[in-house]
């Protein structure tokens, strides 16, 4: 089995709330256009991520999965289940919601729902982002939505560089302009957008909205949160973000030397900050790379900060 690190070239998305922010702020070398999306770590039909170097280069991600499924501890599943991205918001996004598991495979084509959770790499100063809702029924939030009481309907809650928040499927949420954030997920496509600002697209049309939908998958009795601050507690370098059934998050604080112990099918490794080596190879901020399967213990040495996530064995 590889004991190599599995190097990944990201997928660009032009969206219209985009900008040029991973391109003068990550160096990357970006399309044309208004970029809103890398996805850094992906094997989903949307983005399909390259190997970039090393015995599988040239390999889809979703081939990988396919034709190594011992790279990936012989998980079950027929998709490779997470996806991260960087979303860089130079507008607001459209307020949304995603579905879970079972609304998904029932009304999108067997897809996966959309658990997700975002580390917020930056925020301007001032920065608002929204994270749940204030209608306690299906009934309220669409009065609310027809008479456009949007600062009435809305959670809006200041952000800033550093920031967690986890994005449980049916909560309404919206980044907003002026965020950098590393997001991570499972692997699906399926947003419900509830407001679009009216906005048009480079063709003068409105984006769809999916209202009903969303009526149908919000949780009206989720608890709003009111920040996003961290207060899990770092022991040897790990904060603990997040863990929950569809994934396990860390950040990872590296001076000098850290050494994290397998306990995963497999490691997606974002580097946020700084440079170092990761078992000898050199990575810097902004590579994106997956640990297989069979390396039992990663030396992490240099100065650097990575976001780390895998999904729960099976």
């Amino acid at each position: 089995m590889t004991q190599e690190l599995i190097f990944l070239e990201p997928v660009f998305h032009q969206k219209i709330w985009g900008g040029r922010m991973l391109e003068s702020d990550f160096g990357y070398q970006i399309p044309d256009g208004p970029i809103g999306e890398c996805w850094a770590i992906s094997a989903h039909q949307s983005g399909d991520c390259k190997v970039a170097k090393g015995r599988f280069a040239g390999m889809h991600l979703s081939e990988l999965w396919s034709t190594h499924r011992e790279l990936f501890g012989k998980l079950a599943s027929d998709q490779f289940p997470l996806l991260i991205k960087i979303l860089a918001a130079d507008d607001d996004l459209s307020i949304q919601v995603h579905p879970d598991d079972t609304y998904a495979a029932q009304h999108e084509n067997g897809s996966l729902g959309k658990c997700e959770c975002w580390y917020v790499l930056h925020a301007k100063p001032g920065a608002t982002i929204v994270v749940g809702q204030n209608a306690s029924s299906r009934e309220e939030f669409a009065r609310a939505v027809n008479k456009s009481k949007w600062g009435e309907l809305l959670n809006i809650i200041p952000v800033k560089t550093g920031d967690f928040f986890q994005i449980n499927p049916g909560t309404v949420h919206a980044i907003r302009g002026g965020t950098l954030i590393l997001e991570t997920q499972q692997s699906s496509d399926v947003t419900y957008r509830v407001y679009d600002y009216n906005r048009r697209q480079a063709d003068g049309s409105l984006r769809e909205l999916h209202l009903q939908q969303s009526l149908d998958v919000i949780d009206y009795k989720q608890q709003a949160p009111t920040n996003g601050t961290i207060t899990a507690i770092e022991k040897n370098g790990v904060t603990r973000l997040v863990s929950c059934d569809c994934y396990t998050v860390d950040r990872v604080r590296v001076e000098d030397t850290t050494r994290l112990m397998a306990h995963w099918p497999f490691l997606c490794m974002s580097v946020i900050e700084g440079s170092g080596k990761v078992n000898g190879q050199l990575v810097a901020r902004g590579d994106h790379f997956i640990a297989p399967a069979g390396i039992d213990v990663l030396e992490l040495t240099g100065s650097m900060e990575l976001i780390c996530s895998y999904p729960p064995a099976d």
